[in-house]
């Protein structure tokens, strides 16, 4: 069984209808992955709640007016105004069988390790999320890095620090491990740069400016010979 559970009913309604739906408060929905797409609809705000805990990454047992299902979460519609919830795509899955899911990459023990506590250095982060392969059960709400061993500002993280749980694992075949993660930067010594930037900027501004003179006469002030 999944951590999380939502339960659906079926609709009838579709397209400019749904707008009655929505003012109903329910999010109309499709489930995926069977002989057909099955129309649903849920309670906006249970249903919110379950998005934000599971993500795009984690198993949803889904109850559709008896039915179960496990699913996880493909697409998720906004409005781009309100940024409320307006549609949702399920894709039903196997129990038994692997399926692909997002999922993010948290750095762990930064403040611990010299480059944060001696240096003063900052995380740049190349990489938020990765996809994985693995059956619903099987699927980690998160990937860990362990960053407590950067030191040196050219020290970073690749994809190769990355521990896979068991039973997981990578999505793409032809993965490059040694992408980069995160890295480090100086905020100190980027300031200064920029500063200095600036300082050559403004010098080279000036130098450009013409020089005024006080023995131009304004014209029309030229008098004319007796």
């Amino acid at each position: 069984m999944a951590e999380y559970k939502l339960k659906l009913k079926n609709r009838e309604l579709t397209g400019k209808k749904l707008a009655a739906l929505r003012n109903e408060g329910m999010i109309p929905s499709v489930v995926y992955g069977g002989k057909a797409p099955i129309l649903t609809a849920s309670f906006y705000v249970e249903t919110e709640k379950v998005l934000e805990k599971a993500g795009y990454h984690s198993p949803i047992d889904l109850d559709i007016e008896g039915k179960k299902r496990i699913a996880i979460i493909k697409n998720v519609g906004f409005n781009p105004v309100s940024r409320r919830i307006i549609n949702i795509e399920f894709l039903a899955v196997s129990a038994k069988e692997a399926v692909e899911a997002t999922t993010p990459i948290v750095i762990t023990n930064f403040e611990q390790s010299e480059a944060a506590k001696t240096f003063h250095y900052v995380l740049s982060h190349q990489i938020d999320e990765i996809d994985v392969k693995a059956k619903p059960s099987d699927l980690p709400k998160e990937l860990t890095v362990d960053a407590a061993n950067l030191k040196e500002l050219d020290d970073k993280l690749t994809i190769a620090d990355i521990k896979l749980p068991e039973g997981v694992e990578f999505a793409d075949k032809e993965l490059d491990m040694e992408q980069v993660v995160v890295s480090l930067y100086d905020p100190a010594a980027e300031a200064e740069k920029r500063e200095a930037e600036e300082k050559a900027a403004t010098e080279a501004a000036n130098e450009e400016a013409p020089a005024e003179s006080g023995d131009a006469k304004p014209e029309g002030d030229i008098e004319e010979a007796a």
